[in-house]
């Protein structure tokens, strides 16, 4: 597969491991990130470091990866836009949560300018993303996805083509979401009525990390609860987009969602608390506060 020159944007704990799985893979990456240091620091490692519009017409494969749908059309269409700079036949790969209706729209948009567009949200964390491990639910054409593969290839353990349309790989992330959110909320508010009757957090997890009550989220986000830190490798602040998502679509389709309301509610109010940028495992905080437990 041959090198590709690419624009990445969005340095955060995702994207800066998403561009050095590129550069590993020994393709050209020039990264962009809100915070100008963020942006000069990469451009270090990468080598990289030229503004987007003297690099616009080279670029093969623009890859989002900003908080939102706001942020991602802003840098896609907004009035430094990149898609009008790009040259006829790049492509476009979205990897941010936005709403099947969002990237539907977002990818006819790409189209009207000859650029394809690949639905592409991703899935692991910030370690995965680093690793070049990640899952990516990706759809859009096969022009898109042939164009793609090297960065898709370099990025992600797996990639699960879901069709040739833009929004089967958000309506997949979406369900992915719901899951993710609720069972970090129920992960805190299972740890929090352990540690209420006596239990300890770090037998908590010894235990159930190999029992059936187990997931991922648990297994991951417990250990920043026993190790009280919160520092945001995903915040609290993410999961009321994301189940905000999931909700403004299940009411699309006249669905009801009360366990996903119940998981926003608590993120919800943990935010309040002053802790939206915190880490997501410190939705147990809330329970904490509520129910005069001492955390670790």
């Amino acid at each position: 597969m041959s090198a590709k020159k690419v624009a990445l944007f969005g340095l955060g704990s995702m994207g800066i491991g998403m561009a050095r799985s590129l550069l590993r893979a020994g393709h050209t990456v020039r990264g962009y990130d809100i915070r100008a240091e963020v942006t000069e620091n990469f451009a270090k490692e990468s080598g990289n470091n030229q503004p987007f519009a003297d690099i616009a017409a080279e670029i093969d494969v623009a890859i989002i990866v900003v908080l939102n749908a706001s942020q991602a059309a802003d840098i896609l269409f907004g009035d430094q836009g990149i898609v009008r700079q790009m040259r006829p036949g790049a492509t476009v790969m979205n990897c941010v949560t936005v709403s099947p209706e969002d990237a539907r729209l977002a990818a006819a948009r790409c189209e009207n300018s000859d650029i394809d567009y690949l639905d592409a949200p991703i899935s692991g964390g910030a370690i995965k993303a680093g690793e070049g491990a990640l899952s990516i639910m990706a759809s859009g054409s096969a022009q898109a996805f042939d164009k793609s593969r090297g960065c898709l290839d370099a990025m992600a353990e797996t990639v699960f083509e879901l069709g040739d349309a833009a929004g089967q790989g958000s309506l997949m992330k979406s369900v992915n979401q719901l899951l993710a959110g609720v069972h970090i909320a129920t992960m805190a508010e299972a740890l929090a009525f352990g540690m209420k009757q006596g239990l300890e957090a770090k037998t908590f997890l010894q235990v159930i990390q190999k029992c059936a009550g187990t997931s991922w989220m648990l297994e991951n986000r417990a250990p920043h609860i026993i190790d009280g830190d919160y520092s945001p490798r995903s915040a609290v602040n993410i999961w009321l987009k994301d189940l905000g998502i999931v909700l403004d679509a299940a009411s699309d389709i006249d669905f009801d969602a009360p366990i996903t309301r119940t998981a926003l509610n608590q993120y919800k109010a943990t935010a309040d608390m002053g802790l939206g940028g915190e880490d997501d495992a410190a939705v147990i905080k809330l329970y904490a506060e509520q129910n005069g437990i001492d955390l670790p």
